[in-house]
C-alpha cells in the first residue's frame, strides 16, 4: 500500500501595499466643515488583497506589518478612490466636443444619428472597448451610463466593463416617440427587452443594471408607466433619467404632458422617483421638486462641462447638499466635453462661483468620489478607502505639469496642493489605477 500523500499547503494570498499620500473621507463634506471631513497622511498605505481594500495606515506601520507584500511606492503622488462618474453616454463618444447645438439640436444633429449604429454588435463593442479606456486613462473606475434602445449596446458595455473588472451601471435606453424610427421602441418591447438584459447582467460580477428611460419627452406616459413598473419589480436597480436640463425642454415637457404639476411629476407619476434614481443636470428646479427630491431620497448628479458647453444653466450644487438630496458628479460624455473627472470637478467649481457658493476641494473631491457613489447606492463597495470596498484605488500627481508643479510648490496644505491639479490637470496627472487590486495604468 502506498504511502499517504503529504497534506498540500494552502496557497498563499498576495497583498500588494501600495504608498503615497492619502486623503481618506471620514464625514461628508457638505455636512461638516470641509477642512474636518478627511484625514490626510503625507506618508502612508494601502494594503490590498483578493481584490479588495485591508487597511489602511503610516507607512512605516504597514510596511513593518506587511513585510512580505509587494511594495509599489508612488513616491508623493495622492492616493485616492477611483473616480466615480454618475452619468454618461458611452456611445456618444465619437461626438464628444460637436460644436454650435442646444440640447433638442444636438440630439437630432449629432446624438440620435450616432446611436443609431449601435444596433451593429462589433460597432458597440468597439465604442464600448475605447470609452472604458479612456476613462480609465483619466482615473475613472466606475461609472452609470446610459447606452442605446439597442440591447446590443447594453450586452457591450458590460462586456468591456467585465473584462477591464470594473464596477458599473447600465441600460437600454427606452424611447417610443420623438426619435428617429431606428431608435423608437414600444412601451411592451422596452418592458421585455430591459428585463431580459436586466436578468442577465444585474449583479453579475460587478454590474448593476439601470432601467434607463432617456426622458419624459421621448417616452409616451404608457412607457413611463411600463418603466415604473419594472423598477418597482426591480427596485435594487438604478433607475436613470434626464431632469430639468434646459428652458426649452422644461416648456416641451409641459406641452407634452400638460395634466402634471412639473418635469419631476411626470415621472413621480408612475413611480420613478425614489432611492436608486439618478436625475441628471437637475438644473432649473421648482422649490416643489426639490422638497421632493429630499423627501424621497432621489439623487441628482451634476454635469458640469455638459452645462456651459450646451448653454443649459447653472446647477445648485452647495443648495441642493444642504437641502440633504444626494448629489453625484458627472462628465456626461458626450455632451460633457472631458472624459476627465478632474476637469470636471473644475468646471464645478467654476460654476458654483456662478452661483455665488465657493466649493471647498475636500467637497469637489468627495463629489467625484464618495458622493456619486452614494448616489449610486454603491458606497459599500466604491467611491472610499474603507476597508472592505473594492481595491479600485488612482495615484494622482500632483505636479504633473510645470505650470501645476510650481503652483503646487507654494501650497500650505493638502488641499492647496490638490487645487491646481483640479483646476488644471488632465490624464498627465493620473500616475496609477488599480481595479479590482490589478494594475490597469
Amino acid at each position: 500500500m502506498s504511502a499517504a500523500a503529504p497534506p498540500t499547503a494552502e496557497p498563499t494570498v498576495p497583498e500588494t501595499l501600495l504608498l503615497g499620500q492619502i486623503i481618506d473621507f471620514t464625514a461628508d463634506p457638505f455636512s461638516t466643515p470641509p477642512q474636518e471631513a478627511a484625514r490626510h497622511l503625507s506618508r502612508g498605505a494601502i494594503l490590498l488583497r483578493g481584490g479588495k481594500i485591508v487597511e489602511i495606515g503610516p507607512a512605516a506601520r504597514m510596511v513593518e506589518a506587511h513585510r512580505t507584500a509587494r511594495r509599489v511606492d508612488y513616491g508623493a503622488a495622492l492616493l485616492l478612490p477611483g473616480f466615480v462618474d454618475a452619468h454618461a453616454h458611452y456611445p456618444q463618444t465619437g461626438i464628444i466636443a460637436s460644436w454650435g447645438k442646444r440640447l433638442i439640436d444636438w440630439l437630432e444633429g449629432y446624438t440620435f444619428p450616432e446611436e443609431s449604429r449601435f444596433g451593429d454588435a462589433l460597432y458597440a463593442a468597439t465604442i464600448a472597448g475605447r470609452y472604458l479606456d479612456l476613462a480609465i486613462a483619466n482615473g475613472t473606475t466606475t461609472i452609470a451610463s446610459f447606452c442605446t434602445s439597442h440591447p446590443e449596446s447594453v450586452t457591450a458595455f458590460f462586456q468591456a466593463a467585465q473584462a477591464r473588472g470594473m464596477a458599473v451601471a447600465g441600460g437600454k435606453v427606452a424611447m417610443d416617440r420623438n426619435a428617429p424610427k431606428a431608435l423608437r421602441d414600444t412601451p411592451q418591447r422596452a418592458y421585455d427587452e430591459s428585463k431580459a438584459l436586466l436578468k442577465r447582467w444585474h449583479r453579475q460580477g460587478r454590474a448593476r443594471y439601470a432601467i434607463t428611460p432617456r426622458f419624459s419627452p421621448t417616452s409616451t406616459p404608457e412607457q413611463l408607466e411600463a418603466m415604473g413598473a419594472l423598477w418597482a419589480e426591480h427596485p435594487d436597480c438604478p433607475m436613470q433619467t434626464h431632469l430639468s436640463e434646459q428652458v426649452e425642454e422644461i416648456a416641451w415637457v409641459a406641452s407634452l404632458f400638460p395634466d402634471d404639476e412639473d418635469y419631476l411629476a411626470t415621472y413621480e407619476r408612475f413611480g420613478l422617483i425614489g432611492p436608486g434614481a439618478l436625475f441628471g443636470h437637475a438644473i432649473h428646479l421648482k422649490a416643489r421638486e426639490r422638497a421632493r427630491l429630499a423627501e424621497s431620497g432621489s439623487a441628482v448628479v451634476h454635469c458640469p462641462t455638459s452645462n456651459t458647453f450646451i448653454g443649459s444653466g447653472v446647477f445648485d450644487a452647495m443648495g441642493l447638499a444642504h437641502q440633504r438630496i444626494p448629489v453625484g458628479l458627472a462628465t456626461d460624455t458626450g455632451g460633457g466635453s472631458s472624459f476627465s473627472m478632474l476637469r470636471t470637478m473644475g468646471a464645478a467649481y467654476e460654476i458654483s462661483q456662478l452661483n455665488g457658493a465657493v466649493l471647498h476641494p475636500a467637497q469637489l473631491l468627495w463629489l467625484a468620489t464618495e458622493g456619486s457613489a452614494r448616489a449610486m447606492r454603491m458606497e459599500a463597495e466604491v467611491g472610499t478607502l474603507a476597508p472592505g470596498s473594492a481595491a479600485d484605488v488612482i495615484a494622482l500627481d500632483l505636479a504633473s505639469t510645470p505650470a501645476i508643479a510650481q503652483r503646487a510648490a507654494r501650497a500650505q496644505d493638502i488641499w492647496e496642493a490638490l487645487f491646481p491639479t483640479m483646476m488644471m490637470g488632465d490624464d498627465r496627472a493620473i500616475k496609477g489605477v488599480w481595479i479590482g487590486g490589478v494594475s490597469r495604468r
